[in-house]
């Protein structure tokens, strides 16, 4: 008898997680099926980075949340944003080894504001007014730095969508 009631509780339990999995969905709430990325406004002097933010967004937002483009007037949901500012180029560590192609370390951090916003009753579904990513990479390689801290921004982003519905 006590075998057949924690068997049944465990399918309880079971039963409950699958129903909390499919009603969380992509993080986002039901209507919710496509999304318009506006291009951010650029604060800094560095032209490459709201063309990179925008296509990384694109990838991920799609692929991670399930949401498919749209265009902004008959998007389900906004997402816009500011890049606040683009530090590059700090020195983090030296090489004191003269055979060694890459002398020093650098790193580079990025700021951004951005929020998403629910198209048809104005709720913000994410926002954050400073979101911060820093990435190291070799010296002469800002590109890949660069790359890597979108890519910390983004996944933030989805992270924080996801863990607000």
């Amino acid at each position: 008898m006590r075998r057949r009631g924690t068997w049944i509780a465990s399918l309880a339990l079971l039963g409950l997680a699958g129903c909390w999995y499919s009603f969380a969905g992509g993080g986002l709430p039901p209507h919710i099926h496509t999304m318009a990325i506006t291009t951010f406004d650029n604060q800094t002097a560095s032209p490459d980075i709201p063309k990179e933010l925008y296509d990384t967004l694109h990838a991920e937002l799609d692929r991670r949340l399930g949401v498919r483009d749209a265009p902004q007037e008959r998007a389900d949901a906004l997402v816009r944003g500011v890049i606040q500012s683009y530090e590059a180029d700090v020195p983090v560590g030296f090489s004191a080894n003269s055979k060694q192609s890459e002398t020093a370390q650098r790193q580079l951090e990025i700021t951004v504001e951005i929020e998403i916003v629910d198209q048809s009753n104005g709720h913000v579904l994410y926002q954050n007014k400073a979101l911060r990513a820093e990435a190291s990479y070799p010296e002469r390689a800002e590109e890949t730095g660069r790359a890597q801290a979108i890519k910390k921004i983004v996944q933030t982003i989805v992270e924080g969508v996801q863990s607000n519905w």
